[in-house]
């Protein structure tokens, strides 16, 4: 059975919490943590968690460092938390 929306949005935030504030994970870390033998149907269900935690202001998506719209993001993207710790200040 398929992980849930919430359960993905959960292992997500439980990635960042287990790194230090600024460290940064990939889709495809949660994806290979919840299924390392069948990993890559889960990438989009774990873009849309991601995008889902930006609506609610709990990560922010970076691309080579830099926040990014996931809309319209190409390419390998990262996530990372938001808030004041997550920007190393």
């Amino acid at each position: 059975m398929p992980p849930t929306d919430h359960e993905l949005e959960q292992r997500i935030l439980a990635l960042l919490a287990s790194r230090a504030p600024t460290a940064t994970i990939c889709p495809s870390d949660v994806a290979r943590d919840l299924a390392p033998e069948d990993w890559r149907p889960l990438m989009d269900a774990v873009r849309d968690a991601a995008g889902r935690l930006v609506d609610r202001g709990q990560v922010v998506i970076t691309q080579k460092g830099e926040a990014v719209d996931l809309a319209t993001a190409r390419g390998p993207i990262r996530i990372r938390r938001s808030g004041p710790d997550a920007d190393g200040r």
